[in-house]
């Protein structure tokens, strides 16, 4: 009699990893409604606290200033404001840089919500140039004991001051009203410059005086002149010190009086982002010339041997980068044309040997373009010249030497096909009349022949049909001699 067990009854069966992964999954969804609302309360506010925004961002900049440095100061104020922080450092230590950038950073301080205070830091540092703008700028200023600032003369894209000369005897005494003097465009941009520095000093109540001097006499000061002179409003030794000194002090923020806190505050250094930093690496001049260089012979390469690829990639993505670096850089454009000519003359050189005149002429072509094309006198955008003449030179060599090579190859003609086959020498394998087979070129080809050949006699190939060759039995020497003299 068949018995049917209840449910109860059944055997338990060894439940495996998937099925209980099944069943918690399912389960889940009720999880966060079984925690009490005051474990809520309690992970919201671990999850505020560990993502708290710091109280001072830290920000370095270093070098020329362009277009990269006022990228970064903007993107970390902006950063600074949405985070809430209550102050903005900014390290400073720079000879100066071009002025669109600087202004950037100027507007940007200005237009800030957060204080900013700009230090001259390390020891030995300087802000000189547009750094000096900058510093004034600041709602605080502060400096390194063994630093300066000043030297913020105007420079013209040609290269050297916009300060105009003195008119000639000046320094006889005359009851009659000096001449202008200098062009038009640098007392522009001189009285330009005086007015924009002189307004940014007078907007946080610092010496307007000594910051024209700074424009028209180039005048610098150290940390303790400064100080004295009401230029700057601390000096301290390190940050320690000077957030000490920052701790209480009064500010004008948007028409508001901000007072700082800085005791035990939390410091976050900001951090340029992978764009910054790649626009930091090509803006400068000898990463853009060597960059325009490989463009160059790449593409260069790729018209000679197409099909290549890679050296068109490549010199297409190089030629492209430094198209954007001359963008953002002031540049030159008649050493920009002097260094294509030379270039040029190079090219020539290998096409059309000229003992050496073509192409002296061309590494002396491309030098000074560089040199003129970079040499704008603007503080930390010049070229060194031993770099530009070392590129020259290995440059040079180089493009010679490929040229030269890939001539050779266009001289010596094709080396497969059919073209390769034609006029070819080869060896008869066994005597025939009319047709048999012939070796050429490591291979055995079926020939045709109007005349009987031997073995081992060695034909020249007259066309070609599909794969079969015409040939002729090669004259001997004392053959071609006899010919010569009938």
């Amino acid at each position: 009699m068949l018995q049917i067990k209840s449910p109860k009854h059944r055997p338990r069966t060894r439940r495996g990893w998937y099925y209980w992964g099944m069943k918690i999954f399912a389960h889940s969804w009720r999880w966060p409604l079984s925690i009490p609302p005051v474990l809520w309360l309690i992970l919201a506010t671990l999850g505020t606290s560990s993502a708290t925004a710091a109280d001072i961002v830290e920000l370095e900049v270093k070098d020329g200033i362009g277009v990269a440095t006022a990228d970064y100061v903007i993107s970390g104020i902006e950063h600074a404001q949405e985070m809430g922080a209550g102050l903005i450092i900014i390290n400073i230590d720079t000879p100066g840089g071009l002025v669109k950038p600087m202004r950037d950073i100027v507007q940007a301080i200005l237009g800030s919500s957060v204080p900013v205070a700009t230090y001259v830091t390390p020891a030995g540092a300087r802000a000189d140039s547009a750094g000096t703008y900058i510093l004034l700028a600041s709602h605080v200023a502060a400096m390194n004991p063994t630093t300066v600032i000043g030297a913020a003369t105007p420079v013209s894209i040609g290269g050297g001051d916009a300060t105009p000369p003195p008119p000639d005897g000046e320094e006889e005494e005359s009851e009659e009203p000096a001449e202008p003097s200098g062009t038009a465009m640098e007392r522009k941009i001189l009285n330009d410059s005086v007015s924009y520095i002189r307004g940014l000093a007078e907007r946080h109540g610092r010496n307007a005086d000594w910051a024209e001097k700074a424009v028209t006499e180039a005048a610098t000061l150290t940390a303790s002149e400064a100080l004295e002179q009401n230029v700057i409003d601390f000096i301290a030794e390190d940050r320690t010190r000077l957030l000490e000194q920052l701790d209480g002090h009064e500010v004008q923020v948007s028409g508001e009086t901000v007072a700082l806190s800085t005791a035990n505050a939390t410091i976050e250094a900001y951090e340029p982002n992978w764009r910054i930093k790649l626009l930091g690496v090509i803006s400068n001049p000898e990463i853009v010339l060597l960059l325009g260089l490989i463009g160059i012979y790449g593409l260069m390469y790729e018209g000679y041997n197409p099909g290549a690829i890679v050296p068109g990639v490549v010199g297409a993505i190089c030629l492209l980068l430094a198209a954007y670096a001359l963008q953002v850089l002031p540049v030159n454009y008649a050493g920009l044309a002097l260094i294509f000519m030379g270039i040029a003359l190079m090219i020539a050189e290998a096409y059309a040997p000229s003992f050496g005149a073509l192409g002296i002429g061309g590494i002396a072509a491309f030098i000074f373009g560089a040199i003129m094309m970079f040499d704008t006198g603007v503080p930390g955008f010049g070229i060194s010249v031993v770099f530009v003449t070392s590129l020259a030179l290995v440059f040079a060599a180089l493009i010679i030497w490929l040229l030269s090579y890939l001539l050779k190859l266009r001289r010596r003609g094709a080396v497969f096909g059919a073209e390769s086959i034609v006029g070819g020498i080869g060896t008869v394998m066994e005597d025939f009349a009319g047709e048999g087979m012939i070796w050429l070129e490591s291979e055995a080809w079926h020939a045709i022949s109007k005349v009987p050949l031997e073995k081992d006699q060695q034909v020249r190939v007259l066309a070609m049909d599909g794969l079969i060759l015409e040939v002729e039995p090669v004259q001997s020497t004392a053959d071609t001699d006899a010919q010569l003299q009938t």
